[in-house]
């Protein structure tokens, strides 16, 4: 039995087009994602891994748009293959069925350490961007989640003993964000 034909894209913003990708590629489902591709934790490929049955192709643009880092492409890969479920990646031409060759494997973990590498470049330049417009002064950082009005009733909130994870949700912050604010020192603005 022939299986499905998966399509799966990622971009890393909300404004990128990830139509490109499998353009003119035919795919019987299409999973889209658009979150960075440091890490696995995407709503769209944990739905995809879920989906997917023995026989099914899974389809993607380039090894990049799957993983980043080359732990987790070669993770992922494996996951998938162990399945019965072959993955195609339409830009580098390579498919992997779980049968490869010793080739084909050192392809895949040659491009993967490509992407890895990318990955790492791109970070690097960020970083010396960052390091440069705080020379200047022109740096201003991550804006704030809670003016500190805000924090200030977080704080008053907290210590009358409401429930933080409840705190959270009312001030639309992450329990991490919550957290952080009531370690953090008070520091008057005015």
């Amino acid at each position: 039995m022939q299986g499905q034909r998966v399509g799966y894209v990622r971009v890393s913003s909300l404004d990128q087009n990830q139509e490109r990708q499998l353009d003119r590629v035919a795919v019987d489902k299409l999973f889209e994602d658009k979150a960075s591709g440091k890490d696995v934790d995407r709503p769209a490929l944990e739905a995809l891994l879920v989906f997917v049955r023995q026989g099914d192709t899974v389809v993607v643009h380039s090894m990049d748009r799957l993983a980043r880092n080359l732990d987790d492409l070669l993770r992922l890969v494996r996951t998938l293959t162990g399945r019965g479920v072959c993955i195609e990646f339409v830009k580098e031409g390579l498919t992997f069925t779980g049968e490869d060759s010793p080739m084909a494997n050192l392809m895949l973990s040659v491009m993967g350490a490509f992407a890895e590498f990318e990955r790492a470049l791109i970070r690097e330049r960020q970083r010396e961007g960052i390091a440069l417009a705080k020379q200047r002064g022109v740096y201003r950082g991550r804006k704030r989640a809670l003016s500190s009005e805000q924090a200030a009733e977080l704080r008053r909130r907290a210590a009358a003993g409401e429930v933080k994870a409840q705190l959270a949700r009312a001030f639309g912050i992450s329990r991490e964000t919550l957290y952080q604010t009531l370690r953090s020192p008070v520091v008057d603005e005015a």
